[in-house]
């Protein structure tokens, strides 16, 4: 590890919230072996904590019970925007005043966060991304003012071991949610499909895997890095076997997604 990796790890963890992004963000840190004195979690819900812990034995639950997380020194606010608010409330007065609060909420300003929390203002917007789960995420973030250069150095290390956390400014946290937390789920279903039409087709499936694999990694070189516009990249392969869909699925996209940044935007 790097020294600002060491001190970062002599940090504790709370999480407020222990489903998915919980789930993604421990695994990443995990796969980066990094190791902390003490990892706490909360959830209403006992059978998500009972999983957790199954995954990550190291975790420490606190069922129904958002105060033992918050009294943390890294304190990250994985919760739906609805049940954010009342969780504030309720850790308000269990905040250090040191701390670090890591909102991981679309929709909620960290102005508006910091009135609820009574002017705690160190506070960071993060808007994650599944593929963090294998260091491999792209995390947008936005610090707020009251953290000095060399806590965000610090606080940056940490980040890395999920893959990119470029700082952009909060205004375009909610464009990022759209584009970047929820793209895998575009396309995932439709790998899958691929992958069991390769199988069908007599593939071994590690073979299909290994293929769809390289493809989507280079198809993405092609697209964002070959120096040519999508029109004249997509023109590269003469056959389109879905050519006759693909304005159906382009006005899907348009229909669905800006609809639904309106509704997150804040």
């Amino acid at each position: 590890m790097t020294g600002k990796e060491e001190k970062m790890a002599d940090k504790t963890l709370g999480f407020i919230g222990g489903g998915r992004i919980t789930r993604i963000i421990l695994g990443g840190l995990q796969r980066k072996s990094l190791d902390f004195p003490e990892v706490v979690v909360s959830d209403v819900d006992n059978g998500v904590l009972s999983k957790l812990r199954e995954k990550f034995p190291v975790v420490r639950i606190s069922p129904g019970d958002n105060r033992a997380p918050a009294a943390r020194d890294i304190v990250f606010l994985a919760l739906h925007p609805p049940a954010c608010l009342a969780a504030l409330d309720e850790i308000k007065e269990t905040l250090k005043p040191e701390a670090v609060l890591v909102s991981l909420v679309p929709k909620i300003t960290i102005a508006r966060l910091s009135e609820k929390l009574e002017g705690f203002s160190r506070i960071i917007r993060m808007i994650p991304n599944a593929p963090s789960i294998v260091g491999a995420g792209f995390n947008p973030l936005f610090f707020s003012p009251a953290l000095n250069a060399q806590e965000k150095e610090e606080v940056n290390a940490l980040f890395d071991a999920l893959g990119e956390c470029p700082e952009v400014p909060e205004k375009d946290l909610e464009a990022y949610a759209i584009l970047a937390a929820m793209g895998p789920t575009y396309f995932w279903f439709q790998w899958e499909e691929l992958e069991n039409l390769g199988v069908g087709f007599g593939l071994a499936r590690e073979a299909v895997r290994n293929a769809l694999s390289a493809m989507i990694r280079g198809g993405a070189q092609a697209y964002f890095h070959s120096g040519l516009i999508g029109p004249e990249v997509m023109d590269l392969i003469p056959i389109k076997p879905l050519k006759d869909d693909e304005e159906d699925i382009r006005s899907r996209f348009r229909q669905r997604l800006g609809p639904l940044y309106e509704k997150i935007k804040p």
